[in-house]
């Protein structure tokens, strides 16, 4: 995809595919990785294992993960998904930040900011040159990028050539978004992927709002396969 000649230069400089080994990952919230025993790394896995089981052929898949709103947690969740498939023999697990208005897979990786996504998008850096591996074996981010001054939207029909592009080289590719009930770019993109994870905050998320962000991605032709409760208690007994 050639360079648009009319673009601003790039707010952040390109990334450097190795740096995240050295940057170890320390957020308290990446329980998968921070406390892998805990109860919540545990329910993370069960989700993994759900996911697993509704893919038997074992084929590589794209999973759009959003919310209905800001605030659900759903860069956590996507994180902690991909640190969990990550932990499968042999896997190889992509997290991408299409939330180029609020990104956050930089900041919970404790990865500086880097070029990513909207270059990408915009003909300016090469998709081999945006993926960072991470100190996680087996996990492979692509940050946002762009400037947080001038958000842009998504081009859905470059990202459908990038999905088919990732899914040549990982088991699962999952696509953190903005929320759904806010922006229409997930209503669109998420019938491109192979499916939809939503994430809801228990106690915080009005129900309506789940159920129309629902309606919404359903009728644009996506395949919701799930929901993803956090701030749910931890099952009796412990990780179980």
């Amino acid at each position: 995809m050639a360079k648009d000649p009319t673009l601003p230069p790039a707010a952040f400089d390109p990334p450097q595919v190795d740096e995240g080994l050295d940057l170890p990952i320390r957020h308290e919230e990446l329980v998968v990785y921070t406390q892998p025993l805990s109860a919540p790394a545990e329910q993370y896995r069960r989700l993994r294992s759900s996911l697993v089981a509704l893919n038997p052929d074992g084929a590589p898949r794209t999973i759009l993960v959003t919310s209905a709103v800001e605030g659900e947690g759903k860069t956590v969740a996507t994180l902690n998904l991909g640190l969990a498939l990550a932990e499968r023999p042999r896997s190889r697990i992509l997290v991408v930040d299409a939330d180029l208005r609020r990104p956050g897979v930089e900041h919970y990786l404790g990865l500086p900011r880097r070029q990513g996504l909207s270059e990408v998008l915009d003909g300016q850096l090469g998709l081999d040159q945006a993926i960072r591996r991470t100190a996680a074996r087996g996990l492979d981010v692509i940050a946002a990028g762009g400037s947080p001054d001038r958000p842009r939207a998504l081009n859905v029909d470059r990202m459908r050539s990038l999905l088919h592009q990732w899914k040549q080289r990982y088991d699962y590719v999952l696509i953190d978004s903005p929320p759904a009930y806010v922006l229409t770019d997930p209503s669109v993109l998420g019938a491109a992927t192979d499916g939809i994870l939503m994430v809801v905050r228990l106690g915080t998320t009005e129900r309506h709002l789940v159920e129309e962000t629902q309606r919404l991605l359903e009728t644009t032709g996506g395949n919701v396969l799930g929901v993803c409760v956090l701030g749910a208690p931890a099952p009796r007994g412990g990780a179980g």
